[in-house]
C-alpha cells in the first residue's frame, strides 16, 4: 500500500476546509494529503477547479529530477489539477488565482521562504535581516491573502525545528523564521494538520 493508499483509507470522509495548513517532515505524506483534498474537491462539483502553486526552482539536476517525478506522479492522481510556479509573489499569486469555486495548494510554505530569505543562493546578509526583524514583515501579504481569498487554500510546509539546534548562524536564524512563519499561518487556517508516517495529526480544525 503506498502512502496515497493509506491516506485514503485513514480519511474516508475528508473534508475541504476554508483554509489548511499541512506540517510534517520530509516524506511524511503532507504532499499526499493536499492532493487527496485537491481529489476530493474536484469530485464534488463539475464547476469545482484545482490549482497548485509550485514554489520550488531547479536550482541543480537533483532538484530538477525530483520536480519532474512531482509532476508526473501528480498528473497520474489529480490529472484535473492545473500548476502554476511562483517562487516569490506567493501572495499575489493567491489573489490572483483564488476564487468561490477553486482550490488553490501551495506546495510548499518551506521552499517559499527559502527563495525569500536567500536569494540566489546567498544566505547572509537577507538572513541577517530578516531574523533580527520582530515584525516578520514579509508574512503580513501571505496573511492578508488567505484572510481574503476567495476559496478554500491549502498550504503545505515542513516541521524541521522538532531535532537538535543546527550548527551555523543562517542556519539557526531559517529555522527560526520557519518556525515563526508556521505559527502566523497556523493562526490563520482554519484546520492544522501534522503528517508523521503518511498519518494525519489534526491539530486544530475550527472549519
Amino acid at each position: 500500500m503506498n502512502m496515497r493508499e493509506l491516506l485514503a483509507t485513514v480519511a474516508p470522509g475528508l473534508t475541504v476546509a476554508r483554509s489548511e495548513l499541512i506540517l510534517g517532515g520530509q516524506k511524511s505524506g503532507k504532499s499526499c494529503r493536499a492532493e487527496l483534498l485537491a481529489r476530493v474537491w474536484l469530485a464534488a462539483s463539475p464547476g469545482h477547479n484545482a490549482l497548485l502553486i509550485a514554489t520550488a526552482q531547479a536550482c541543480d539536476g537533483e532538484m530538477r529530477a525530483r520536480i519532474e517525478r512531482h509532476q508526473a506522479d501528480r498528473a497520474q492522481y489529480v490529472p484535473g489539477m492545473a500548476t502554476v510556479e511562483e517562487p516569490l509573489a506567493l501572495a499575489a499569486a493567491i489573489a490572483h488565482h483564488s476564487h468561490s469555486n477553486t482550490l488553490v495548494v501551495v506546495d510548499c510554505l518551506t521552499l517559499w521562504l527559502t527563495n525569500v530569505l536567500m536569494p540566489h543562493g546567498d544566505p547572509a546578509e537577507p538572513l541577517r535581516q530578516s531574523a533580527t526583524d520582530a515584525e516578520y514583515a514579509w508574512e503580513l501579504p501571505l496573511a492578508t491573502a488567505l484572510e481574503h481569498a476567495g476559496g478554500p487554500v491549502v498550504l503545505v510546509g515542513n516541521e524541521i525545528g522538532l531535532g537538535v539546534i543546527p550548527l551555523g548562524r543562517e542556519v539557526r536564524h531559517f529555522v527560526d523564521a520557519l518556525g515563526h512563519l508556521n505559527q502566523r499561518m497556523a493562526q490563520c487556517c482554519a484546520r492544522v494538520t501534522l503528517m508523521a508516517a503518511g498519518l494525519p495529526l489534526a491539530l486544530k480544525d475550527t472549519a
